[in-house]
């Protein structure tokens, strides 16, 4: 039997199996109410290698750290493996699995109808006018 680990509340192998999120059913709901102005699925390259690629030219994601809850595996993998946050995020999604991009007068809107189907959600940044590409920075 594999140890339960106390960060995880199970084993790493139940952690690790975890089945993967589906977001169509989330992402149809919201499209019928929503003007999404992007949309990223944030797999291998995590948000630098993802979310970049939606953006017009003169555009640039500002993604605040800290303002969602980073899912403890990968604070285990980071620490257990030696890996620099840098790392951890331009290889892993963090807890970020899909990013919508939507006007910010409808982004409050957006997030309560997300969390109203039970997708988990957050305000995790801003577009701004700026070289295209991505900035983090903490959230305030």
């Amino acid at each position: 039997m594999e140890k339960i680990l106390p960060e995880l509340g199970v084993s790493l192998g139940e952690e690790l199996l975890r089945p993967t999120r589906i977001y169509v059913k989330s992402l149809l709901a919201l499209k019928q109410k929503f003007a999404l102005k992007g949309v990223a699925h944030i797999t291998g390259g995590g948000l630098p290698g993802n979310l970049p690629r939606i953006l017009p030219e003169g555009r640039q994601a500002v993604i605040h750290q800290g303002s969602w809850q980073v899912p403890p595996i990968f604070s285990l993998l980071q620490r257990e493996g030696g890996v620099a946050k840098k790392e951890m995020f331009r290889v892993f999604n963090m807890g970020i699995g899909m990013v919508l991009v939507v006007a910010e007068s409808q982004a409050q809107a957006a997030l309560e109808a997300a969390r109203s189907v039970k997708q988990e959600a957050w305000i995790i940044g801003e577009i701004v006018a700026s070289e295209r590409g991505l900035r983090f920075t903490q959230a305030h």
